[in-house]
């Protein structure tokens, strides 16, 4: 039976396992600027951006005080969050760079800018923003084309300048 998901079916929320629920919260809402929505007692908490019910939830359920996850073993690689504009992905980044808060690469996809950082419990975050659809690259077969480049870091954060 062949079976092809809807079209505008998404991705509604990651739910992290962290061993610090307070460090997280900072990190994910003090520096990244996601709003709490609610907590689950003292060991979990929902936060949003917008004032969705939740895009990511954050729990100790299972980890509270544990080590990060061994980095080669099976797991979740990165949590990738969407931004709405090149420019919001610039302040995203000045924020980073105000607070000190290492990265651990940035690139040009083509069909999107990334930066990558690492949370508190080393789970892997990916801020981006896609390029609009009709600039995305393509083969000459018409597929299309991705690659992974340096991306400009000072061309980014002229966005603030306009």
């Amino acid at each position: 039976m062949d079976y092809t998901i809807p079209a505008h079916t998404q991705i509604g929320h990651v739910h992290l396992k962290v061993s610090d629920l307070k460090r997280s919260l900072a990190f994910y809402c003090d520096l990244l600027g996601f709003t709490v929505t609610t907590f689950y007692g003292e060991d979990a908490a929902f936060i949003s951006a917008g004032g969705y019910h939740h895009h990511i939830g954050l729990n100790t359920w299972y980890s509270k005080g544990g080590p990060p996850a061994p980095a080669r073993s099976a797991g979740l690689f990165h949590t990738a969050i969407l931004y709405p504009t090149r420019k919001d992905l610039a302040v995203a980044f000045q924020r980073l760079r105000d607070a000190h808060y290492p990265l651990t690469g940035a690139s040009d996809h083509g069909v999107s800018e990334a930066l990558y950082l690492n949370d508190p419990d080393q789970n892997g975050v990916e801020l981006y923003w896609d390029r609009p659809k009709e600039l995305w690259p393509a083969n000459p077969d018409g597929s299309l084309l991705m690659y992974t480049r340096p991306l400009d870091l000072a061309g980014l954060l002229r966005e603030l300048d306009v």
